[in-house]
């Protein structure tokens, strides 16, 4: 076994890899010129790598001593009053397998993203935002207080929405990215309002204060059941946005507007556990709360239940395959309300690498449904549904139309979030604006219609330009 100091300078090399290769590659487009496709690709998976070298030494390190539990205090990152932010990184079995986890994936997909996008405008700012995210992810899995983790939890976040976005040129992904933006806000407020609420209760934001330095999954916290159950509860709703958990996963079958190496990372291996890993790492809590463990399983079971049937229906090889995600990590939850957390965490990383694969091979699934065809020589392909064959007609016919319009979930969060949110931020836009008028003095600009004032700008716009190109068009005549 590796000593504490050994471990905890690799635990930092793991981490701060990615992030170096983000500021050399993020100051030279700032200041500079876009480097080479190979000069970026290089210094990205060079990092990457030797990320991957740092994370198995502390993987086989953490396997070897089956009661690793090292806490490595790297210092303040600043101090305020009585409160200092830690940057505190803990090296145990759960870490050390999620760090292996993280790195691998995402220099596998890194590599193949090197053939994927190549000649794409958007090379580097790709491979840019690999960085970043493996940054923040490792800092996510590998952090040591609940103020790191949300730190790692929103790099993790901001590159994932970035992502969704990347094909801009084209309506449906900034909008989809928008979708993601507004639910990651939403459940976020648990994870912050755990945070918060883990100072003020536990008086402490380390993981080993909290839940004691018994290694992973430990002892149940010493903390009483109701504040237990608020703080796994909180912790949860965070978990619930970030996994797609119903009724917060409408969002994830559209995020599948990004590149496919991102489906393939966030969507499919990594991103999308984050909350399982979230509530691997509160299981002390759910020891002590049997409310927090029922919900979690409850939540668990209708995602399972809700991305299962809406995946049968679904009309492109994405949009299945994010369903069966869905339905996968419902499970998982489901296996850690029931307390069964190493079977949890062996479905996570098996999960992780086939969804990976399968999402990586989702451009070939048309060669591939041809060669399964192919292969049964014309014969009609055998029917592998049971509910058809127990379930009376009118129901199958029922349940497929609900799931053909994944039970109406998108409408419901529409009208009951989405609308109320726009309504929200127009009149938050009015009030600021009579806000500035009044304190500077100028008029007060008005709309007929709040929702067309860049439809406006941009008449405007192009009205003040048209008189210049009649002139100029004039006296090239």
């Amino acid at each position: 076994m590796l000593s504490d100091v050994l471990l905890g300078k690799l635990a930092a090399l793991a981490v701060l890899s990615p992030a170096a290769a983000f500021a050399a590659l993020g100051a030279y487009l700032l200041l500079l010129r876009t480097p080479s496709e190979r000069v970026v690709s290089r210094v990205v998976l060079s990092t990457l790598a030797l990320s991957l070298a740092a994370s198995l030494a502390i993987w086989i390190s953490a396997v070897a001593a089956p009661y690793a539990f090292v806490p490595v205090a790297l210092g303040h990152w600043f101090e305020l009053g009585d409160y200092a932010f830690e940057v505190v990184l803990l090296v145990d079995r759960l870490s050390a397998t999620m760090m292996l986890l993280v790195s691998l994936i995402a220099l596998l997909v890194g590599r193949f993203s090197v053939a994927y996008l190549h000649r794409e405008p958007g090379f580097a700012r790709f491979f840019l935002l690999l960085a970043l995210f493996s940054t923040g992810m490792l800092g996510l899995v590998s952090a040591g207080t609940v103020d790191l983790l949300f730190a790692g939890w929103e790099l993790v976040g901001a590159t994932s929405v970035l992502l969704v976005a990347f094909f801009h040129e084209r309506e449906a992904p900034p909008r989809a990215a928008v979708r993601v933006y507004i639910t990651y806000r939403l459940c976020d407020i648990g994870l912050l309002g755990g945070a918060v609420l883990m100072h003020d209760v536990a008086r402490s934001s380390q993981w080993g204060e909290v839940f004691g330095g018994s290694p992973w999954p430990g002892a149940a916290a010493s903390l009483g059941p109701g504040a237990a159950t608020a703080l796994a509860l909180c912790l949860f709703l965070a978990a619930m946005g970030k996994s797609a958990q119903f009724p917060l996963g409408s969002w994830l079958p559209r995020a599948m507007e990004g590149p496919t190496p991102s489906s393939a990372l966030f969507y499919g291996a990594i991103s999308v556990h984050a909350g399982v890993y979230l509530m691997l790492r509160a299981a002390p809590l759910l020891q002590r709360s049997l409310a927090a463990s029922v919900v979690i399983t409850c939540v668990g079971a209708a995602t399972a239940v809700y991305g299962t049937m809406v995946g049968r229906v679904q009309a492109d090889v994405k949009g299945a395959l994010a369903h069966a995600t869905m339905t996968q990590v419902g499970l998982m939850f489901v296996e850690i309300g029931l307390g069964l957390y190493w079977l949890a965490l062996v479905h996570l990383f098996a999960h992780a690498c086939l969804r990976c694969l399968q999402l990586l091979r989702a451009p070939s699934a048309l060669r591939d449904a041809q060669d399964i065809r192919a292969a049964h020589a014309g014969e009609p392909l055998p029917h592998v549904g049971l509910a058809g064959r127990l379930l009376p007609a009118a129901l199958v016919r029922r349940a497929y139309w609900l799931s053909l319009d994944r039970f109406h979930l998108e409408g419901l969060q529409e009208r009951l979030v989405a609308a109320p949110l726009m309504r929200l931020g127009r009149l938050l836009d009015r009030s600021e604006r009579r806000w500035v008028a009044a304190l500077s003095g100028w008029p007060e600009r008005t709309t007929a219609e709040p929702g067309d004032e860049d439809a406006r700008d941009a008449t405007e716009h192009a009205a003040a330009f048209q008189p210049r190109a009649r002139d100029t068009k004039r006296a090239r005549t």
